[in-house]
């Protein structure tokens, strides 16, 4: 009997080797490398920031030099004389708008967008012929475009827009040049100007800055603006003591260039990146 245990024991360890070695050894399997964030660019957001700006206008002054019959600063009457110059400001703006964004084909992001810009960049408005200078101020300023931008990374668009642009601008009172200035000459009217413009920024997560803010995110743009030309006509003040008009106009054509930085929240956005999963 004990003969029969002893080789039942043996056939059991040869078999349990064997089986063992036909398994071979367990492989290693190594974990799978983490997937980076996937960011999603489709959606609507807003955005309120400031700014600087600037205005240039090239402006002429025409002049028929009718007062009196012997003319106003400005030469004898019905003498036609113009005088070409170029003006300018300066000034900082709030804006505010709305969009919305379209990613396709991976890393492109084409959208739609409005916003409007309010604020102080103002400026001179000068008469050379009749000696007289005032105020010109751009008050509200509105755009409505299209931009297309690429994701340089995940988190970070560089993009380029353009579109329709409007402007309002302040009436100008106009007085001597003399030191210290003195009662108000001419007045200009309040008008309003439509053009174009284009420009160009970049638009980031602010966890790009380790701050976490889902939704959040900041862009800094460049825009340059150009506005038809208008024809202002210098009218004589109440408190000059000369009435009616003086034959005189000012042209102004403006084109305007700024910067700003906004702060962004996109509806869309999660919460946090979304990683893909194992």
């Amino acid at each position: 009997m004990k003969k029969v245990l002893l080789a039942l024991t043996a056939v059991a360890a040869m078999t349990g080797s064997a089986v063992a070695a036909d398994l071979g050894a367990r492989p290693y399997a190594k974990a799978p490398a983490p997937v980076a964030p996937v960011y999603n660019w489709t959606g609507f957001y807003i955005f309120g920031g400031a700014g600087g700006g600037l205005w240039a206008a090239d402006s002429n002054v025409e002049s028929t030099g009718v007062v009196g019959g012997s003319g106003f600063f400005g030469g004898p009457a019905g003498t036609a004389l113009t005088r070409d110059q170029r003006l300018g400001g300066s000034g900082w703006f709030g804006t505010v708008g709305i969009g919305y964004d379209w990613q396709f084909n991976g890393r492109w992001v084409a959208g739609v967008f409005a916003d409007g810009q309010f604020g102080d960049i103002r400026g001179s408005l000068s008469d050379p012929f009749s000696g007289v200078e005032g105020r010109e101020k751009l008050r509200t300023s509105y755009a409505a475009g299209v931009r297309l931008g690429y994701l340089v990374a995940p988190n970070v668009l560089s993009y380029v827009n353009a579109g329709y642009s409007g402007s309002e601008w302040s009436g100008s009172n106009l007085s001597t040049l003399a030191a210290g200035g003195g009662p108000t000459v001419f007045t200009t009217p309040s008008f309003r100007r439509d053009g174009w413009f284009i420009g160009g920024g970049v638009e980031n997560n602010l966890d790009i800055f380790g701050i976490t803010a889902p939704g959040w995110f900041m862009k800094t743009e460049y825009r340059s603006a150009f506005y038809d030309r208008i024809s202002l006509p210098e009218t004589f003040a109440p408190a000059s003591g000369f009435a009616g008009p003086t034959g005189t106009a000012v042209t102004f054509k403006p084109w305007v260039q700024t910067i700003s930085t906004s702060l962004v929240y996109r509806f869309n956005w999660s919460g946090a990146p979304v990683s893909a999963r194992y």
